[in-house]
């Protein structure tokens, strides 16, 4: 009996091969035969095609030859010799490849490849062009991005079309797109076509990290203002890479960069020897050991200072007052955890001689003992602007004047232990140079009941603003009128409680001639004040500020027509002032307003368009906001 073997065919067991042939020869036969005609059908139906498909593609037109089927280093080399800029900017225009392309093509590189002659092009005609040198250049000196506009695309297109003409020399980015901002590649291009940058902003811009800040290192070693604000993947690597590519740098700004500590700052005081200005803000990194560093390796050029809100100590203010020689403006602003200790330490150390200015904001360290250090350590300062700081008081404003002699201006805003006995002390001792008095919201400035025995005269005093402050009225009005009678410029806005009563002695007892008065939101002064003031003084005033002033009408405004002769700004915004007023404005012959504001005039409306049209001659700003009547 045959063997039976297992043979794959659906699971049936059958016999052997040779066996099966035998016992079926005749049927194997004719399938054979079938299989050999089905064959010969399919090669000539296969050969068919084949000659269909090739009569088709004679028939199609052959592809244009393209560059982009170039790779990129050929692309590379043929666009860095394209001559020109205009050429190069409408090879820019061509795709997203060859911009960057040529955004990564570097300013020497084109130069090398100016040198390389052209060959000229045989299949076109010969056409006389303009000789480039007696095409007068246009630098591309400033540039600015903002918000959605402020893409890797337009920062790349405008490198290289600037790149023709040297490069950009300021480049500010403020803000970035959403999802399309503007990140290190833009960076890139700007360092490789902008050799001459000079100076940098980033502005929000949150995609730039260490690596394009490197590029503009490497590529820029010109730079010599740098401002990053609210860039958080910048930290001390990149402004080391700053620090050893840029050596002339000599304003560095760094606000609230959470990457930026103390090897950055010490990195730039070591390296840029050239530094004169430095302002770091809200950068919780930040320390002793960088602003120590910073200032201690700058000593001889630093001469601006501005720390606000940072985590130091008096040590670094210690430094400041001994290595600041420099130094002529400081500003501290929100150091919560420097002391008292701390600004008597830095007046002290008899280092800050030259400095001038002073600024200090919310800083619990500044008292009277620290404002009478300051004054007698430091003999070149000439202005000081306290805001904010609640432990200064008379008894320090006091003790500053009789050491501060040669001393031109003091600001104090929202001190509210400083009263007007204080500013009558401080008068009465101040140095003849003395010529600038601010008061802002200063809620001990109030009427004092009795007045001192022998009231201060202060003949320098040239400039006055007391603003906001409510406790001051007409009777502390009428003195000042009294103490200062070389006034020039007056700004009283915001005292709602004073009246004519108070403003007709300061402006009798004037004997400068004013030049500038602001009286916005005075809201009790009438048409006799401003009258009385036009009167006496029409002569010199240049600029007149009566916004919120309800009671002010047209008579006012005929007194201007008739008494200024130099009044160049005038505001009227919500007075009682109607188109009688304005076309009496515009009736004075020797009246020449350059700006005019009638914003929420409700009494002016489209009949003084003819005659605000005779005003067109010298006014250059006019504001008509919140009409319903006026329409351009």
């Amino acid at each position: 009996m045959p063997a039976f073997c297992a043979y794959g065919d659906g699971g049936c067991l059958v016999s052997s091969p040779a066996e099966l042939s035998a016992l079926f020869c005749r049927g194997g036969a004719v399938q054979q035969r079938k299989r050999a005609l089905v064959a010969a059908s399919a090669v000539a139906a296969a050969a068919a095609e084949c000659v269909r498909a090739a009569k088709k593609q004679r028939q199609l037109p052959l592809p244009l030859p393209s560059l982009d089927a170039l790779p990129d280093e050929c692309l590379f080399e043929i666009l860095r010799r394209v001559p020109g800029g205009r050429g190069r900017g409408a090879s820019a225009c061509v795709s997203r490849r060859w911009l960057a392309l040529l955004g990564s093509i570097r300013a020497s590189e084109v130069a090398q490849a100016a040198d390389t002659p052209a060959l000229p092009d045989l299949n076109e005609e010969f056409v006389m062009e303009e000789d480039e040198d007696e095409i007068p250049a246009v630098p591309c000196v400033e540039r600015v991005l903002e918000g959605k506009e402020a893409t890797d695309v337009r920062l790349a297109a405008m490198a290289v079309v600037a790149g023709s003409r040297g490069g950009l020399e300021k480049l500010a980015v403020r803000g970035s797109h959403p999802t399309r901002g503007v990140t290190d590649q833009g960076l890139s291009a700007v360092a490789h076509g902008s050799p001459n940058l000079s100076s940098l902003a980033l502005w929000d811009v949150p995609l730039v990290t260490d690596a394009g800040l490197a590029e503009v290192a490497a590529g820029c070693p010109s730079l010599e203002c740098l401002d990053i604000s609210r860039c958080p993947l910048i930290t001390d690597k990149g402004l080391i890479a700053v620090a050893q590519g840029c050596p002339k740098l000599m304003s560095l700004t760094i606000e609230a960069c959470s990457g930026v500590g103390n090897e950055g700052l010490r990195a730039i005081g070591r390296c840029c020897t050239k530094l004169q200005a430095v302002n770091i803000k809200n950068c919780a990194n930040v320390g002793d050991q960088g602003i120590s560093s910073l200032v201690c390796s700058a000593t001889a050029s630093l001469a601006k200072i501005r720390l606000q809100g940072l985590n130091i100590t008096d040590a670094s203010l210690a430094v400041i007052g001994y290595y600041g020689k420099a130094v002529t403006d400081l500003t501290l602003a929100r150091l919560a955890t420097v002391g008292e200790r701390g600004f008597w330490v830095m007046a002290n150390a008899a280092g800050l001689q030259n400095l001038r200015c002073m600024n200090v904001t919310s800083c619990p360290g500044i008292t009277d003992l620290a404002l009478s250090s300051i004054a007698k350590f430091c003999p070149s300062l000439k202005q000081l602007y306290l805001r904010k700081c609640a432990h200064v008081s008379d008894a320090g404003l006091t003790a500053f004047t009789e050491s501060a002699k040669v001393f031109e201006n003091l600001q104090l805003e929202e001190c509210n232990r400083v009263t007007l006995v204080g500013i009558l002390s401080f008068l009465r001792n101040c140095s003849q140079k003395f010529r600038a008095l601010s008061l802002v919201k200063c809620m001990g400035i109030k009427d004092i009941r009795s007045s001192p025995a022998q009231l201060p005269l202060c003949r320098s005093l040239r400039f006055l603003t007391i603003k906001d402050c409510p406790g001051f009225t007409d009777a502390s009005l009428a003195v000042v009128g009294m103490i200062c009678p070389q006034l020039e410029q007056v700004d009283l806005s915001g005292l709602g409680e004073v009246t004519d009563c108070g403003l007709l002695p300061l402006i009798q007892s004037s004997e400068a001639g004013l030049i500038k008065v602001d009286l916005s939101g005075c809201k009790n002064i009438t048409d006799g004040a401003v009258s009385s003031l036009v009167k006496a003084h029409g002569k010199s005033l240049k600029k007149v500020s009566l916004e919120g002033c309800s009671k002010i009408t047209d008579v006012s405004l005929f007194a201007i027509s008739e008494s200024c002769t130099e009044l160049a700004e005038l505001d009227l915004s919500n007075c009682m002032v109607s188109d009688y007023g304005v076309a009496i404005l515009s009736s004075a012959r020797h009246l020449k307003l350059r700006v005019l504001s009638l914003s929420g005039c409700s009494n002016v409306t489209q009949k003084s368009v003819p005659y605000l049209g005779n005003l067109g001659q010298s006014l250059e700003g006019l504001n008509l906001q919140f009409y319903a009547d006026i329409r351009p």
